[in-house]
């Protein structure tokens, strides 16, 4: 006997139809699966073997051949068990028929329990755009699944519950997004009202923000970077839908959503240790999975301690700065994850961390702080829109009682100077300055020629490349922004320079 089933899988973040094809011959015992499966997806037989048993089902005693099609795609998971479950019931006549249009996706369990897994909102959608009616997934995922709408989905604890429902005897009700409450992933995330001090290093992230532009924090030990970079997704702008969607998807596949959460509305905040190696920033696998810079996709991704990351790690960040994707190419296939975020980055002025310390002595030898910054490359740097310097903080500013700004005041700035540029590039693939590509720059930085003779004297002065330059200009167009002004002006210009503090000589001794 012969029957087939719908299902769904992924590879990477897109997901594809899978039709999950079952023959009995009554011939001699056997249960294979073909179709490109990996090992967790080959001991599906014994988990469904096992679950038909313990649910009072027959397991055929015969030639057993599933073929997970289409064949030249590697197929990865365990969420072929309830299909290949489905299927066999089918083909040895012990359920009537499958409802058409109908697709299965699950981890099965010993008993027959359903279980959660990897992917389910990809795989959802896709369902729902290859056309199917009905889609039958784990209780445990319904609350990703509840945002997909244009098909129906039931959410299931058991594999009684779907022959219940499709003999007739205990219908399920679909799921939707009213079943479950719009939970946010909204850690408590700190305000900058505890800031104290750090008027000028709390200002260039504020310009980041609104601009959506990568940072460099830069002071002794004990200043505050670290306080300050867990601050900051306090200041970002919400997100859109399709961005919870798309951040949705890479920790969904990931494995890392949590619980019972519809939709991650929170930009993701994300802070590898230094010890990171290339394949955990990048992502790696032998089925390439998302590393760090996907996590933080329409987030932050924040390196402490930056010079002491791997060269290689480092030096692997460039291209996703520079084109918000990042590919990874394995023997199984070819993998691109989206990794649009903003960077902020810390690290002493030395290895003591005290150069330029106005009351501690820097004890490094001659040369050692031109040494000690050189670890992180030109072309890295150029890639880091602003350069702030996080001075120690004085007595009267820890002491002062009165709270500093909130975190709900500087974001009301940010929201309106991004207003002002979705304006500017409605119609256009930009989302914020920092976007702003070479050819559209002169356009969109209109200045005053006292403005342009002032960038003139600091690019003169400071040597500066033209990726600096293209740098100074987009962070001069977001001060002009928050200042809602048309024209970026010397004031402008001046302040976007200061950003650029490594680009001065000052700091080698």
């Amino acid at each position: 006997m012969f029957a087939v089933v719908n299902s769904v899988g992924y590879f990477g973040i897109d997901a594809y139809g899978v039709k999950v094809e079952a023959d009995i011959d009554e011939s001699m015992p056997g249960f294979d699966v073909v179709g490109l499966p990996d090992t967790s997806v080959k001991e599906s037989r014994d988990r469904v073997r096992a679950a038909m048993r313990n649910c009072d089902f027959e397991f055929p005693l015969a030639k057993i051949t599933i073929n997970l099609a289409p064949a030249d795609i590697r197929k990865e998971g365990p969420m072929y068990d309830l299909p290949i479950f489905m299927v066999l019931l089918r083909a040895s006549l012990q359920i009537d028929s499958i409802p058409e249009g109908s697709a299965y996706i699950g981890e099965l369990s010993l008993t027959g329990e359903v279980r959660a897994v990897r992917g389910v909102l990809a795989m959802a959608i896709k369902a729902r755009d290859l056309g199917y009616k009905s889609l039958f997934i784990p209780r445990a995922n319904a609350a990703e699944a509840s945002v997909v709408n244009g098909i129906e989905i039931y959410a299931v604890n058991n594999v009684g519950e779907i022959i219940e429902h499709i003999t007739g005897k205990s219908p399920l009700k679909p799921i939707g997004t009213e079943d479950f409450p719009d939970n946010l992933i909204d850690l408590d995330c700190p305000d900058f009202a505890d800031v104290r001090g750090q008027s000028a290093a709390k200002r260039a992230l504020e310009v980041a923000a609104a601009g959506g532009h990568n940072v460099l924090l830069i002071g002794p030990p004990g200043s505050g970077k670290s306080m300050l970079a867990k601050r900051f997704p306090s200041i970002l702008p919400d997100m859109t839908f399709e961005e919870s969607i798309q951040v949705t998807k890479i920790h969904s596949i990931a494995g890392i959503l949590p619980p019972n959460v519809q939709l991650i509305r929170r930009r993701p905040f994300r802070a590898p240790h230094h010890n990171a190696s290339p394949a955990a920033l990048a992502g790696g696998g032998h089925i390439p999975g998302p590393g760090e810079v996907s996590l933080a996709h329409n987030g932050v991704l924040f390196l402490d301690e930056l010079p002491e990351f791997n060269n290689m790690a480092l030096e692997m960040l460039r291209q996703p700065l520079e084109d918000h994707v990042v590919t990874i190419s394995r023997s199984t296939g070819r993998v691109t994850y989206p990794c649009d975020f903003q960077m902020i980055a810390a690290m002493n002025p030395c290895r003591c961390g005290y150069f330029g310390h106005p009351t501690k002595r820097c004890t490094c030898k001659k040369g050692a702080v031109a040494k000690y910054l050189g670890k992180i490359s030109g072309p890295l740097l150029d890639r880091m829109d602003i350069h702030a310097e996080v001075p120690p903080v004085d007595y009267n500013d820890l002491s002062r009682p009165s709270p500093s700004e909130s975190s709900a005041e500087i974001r009301k700035r940010v929201n309106a100077a991004r207003k002002l540029q979705q304006r500017r590039f409605e119609g256009k693939d930009i989302s914020c300055n920092a976007r702003i590509t070479p050819a559209m720059l002169h356009e969109t930085c209109p200045m005053t020629d006292e403005a342009s003779r002032l960038l003139q004297m600091a690019f003169d002065r400071l040597n500066l490349s033209g990726r600096a330059y293209d740098r100074i200009m987009k962070v001069a167009r977001t001060i002009a922004d928050l200042d809602s002004s048309e024209k970026i002006e010397s004031a402008h210009i001046s302040e976007a320079v200061q950003f650029r503090s490594l680009d001065r000589n000052y700091w080698n001794n």
